[in-house]
C-alpha cells in the first residue's frame, strides 16, 4: 500500500484544509484530520513510505557491515577476530539510541543522517551473527579443500561460505528491520528524527500526542499501525526462519 500511496489515497500527505481541522473519521476523512486539516489517512500511507524507507535501508547498510567485518573475523581468527569482537563489545557498552542520537548531530536529520546513525549501531547484531556462523563453516570439509587448493581467502569467504548462510542472515535482517523502524519513530517522536512537513509514523505519534485528550484518534491510528506493522514483520521473520531452518532449535 505505502509503494502505491498516490493511487490509494485521496489528498497528498501536506495537503492542508484549515477549514476541516481536528475532525474525527468520516466518510470524506476515514482517520480524520490533524490540526492543520491534513487527511489522518493520507499521512500514515505516505509515512509509511518513509518508515519503510528507513527500515529496509538502515537494514541493508547495516547487513553490509556486519557481514563483512562477521565474515573475516570469523575466518581470520586470531588477532583480527580479537580486535573486531572488541570493537562489537565497544559499540555494545553504548545504549544504542543514544550513540545513534550522538552519531545524528554529526550526520544531519534527514533520512541519509538516519540510515547511517541506525545503521552505525546495528550492525554489530549482524557481526556477531556471522561471525558464529563463519566459525562453524570455516572447520567444514568443503572449505578446508578449498583452502587446501590454494583459493584465496576472499574467494573461499564470498563463494564458498557466505552463500550457505543466506537463511540466518535473511531472517536476521527480517527481524532487524521492525527494530529500526521502531528507532527512527522513537527519535521522530521526540523531534530527532523526519522533520516535517514530511512524515513519518513517529512525526504522527509526536503530533498526535500532543491533542492525545480532546483527540485520541490523532495518536491511536499512527500507533496501531506501528504496532502491527511490528507484529507482522515478527511474524514474517519466525515464519522465514521455520521454513528456511526447520530444525533448528528455538529460543536460543
Amino acid at each position: 500500500m505505502a509503494v502505491f500511496a498516490p493511487m490509494v489515497t485521496h489528498y497528498t500527505y501536506d495537503e492542508q484544509n484549515i477549514s476541516e481541522r481536528l475532525q474525527t473519521p468520516s466518510t470524506t476523512h476515514w482517520l480524520g484530520t490533524d490540526h492543520l486539516g491534513r487527511d489522518v489517512y493520507s499521512r500514515i500511507v505516505y509515512g509509511a513510505q518513509m518508515s519503510l524507507e528507513v527500515g529496509l535501508f538502515t537494514a541493508l547498510f547495516a547487513l553490509i557491515i556486519g557481514t563483512l567485518t562477521g565474515a573475516i573475523a570469523g575466518y581470520k581468527g586470531g588477532w583480527v577476530d580479537h580486535v573486531i569482537m572488541r570493537i562489537v563489545d565497544l559499540f555494545y557498552t553504548f545504549p544504542s539510541l543514544l550513540l545513534a542520537i550522538l552519531l545524528m548531530l554529526l550526520l544531519g536529520r534527514g533520512v541519509t543522517g538516519i540510515v547511517l546513525a541506525l545503521g552505525l549501531t546495528a550492525w554489530v547484531v549482524q557481526a556477531r551473527l556471522v561471525r558464529g556462523q563463519v566459525l562453524q563453516a570455516r572447520e567444514m570439509a568443503y572449505v578446508e579443500a578449498a583452502r587446501a587448493m590454494g583459493v584465496r581467502d576472499a574467494v573461499v569467504i564470498f563463494r564458498h561460505i557466505l552463500p550457505n548462510l543466506w537463511g540466518p542472515i535473511i531472517v536476521s535482517l527480517t527481524m532487524q528491520i521492525p527494530s529500526n523502524i521502531m528507532s527512527e519513530s522513537f527519535l521522530s517522536f521526540i523531534g530527532l528524527g523526519i522533520q516535517p512537513p514530511y512524515s513519518s509514523w513517529g512525526t504522527l505519534a509526536n503530533e498526535g500526542f500532543r491533542a492525545m485528550r480532546s483527540y485520541p484518534h490523532l495518536i491511536i491510528f499512527p500507533g496501531g499501525v506501528l504496532f502491527l506493522t511490528m507484529l507482522a514483520f515478527n511474524y514474517l521473520g519466525d515464519g522465514l526462519r521455520d521454513w528456511l531452518d526447520p530444525q533448528g532449535e528455538r529460543g536460543i
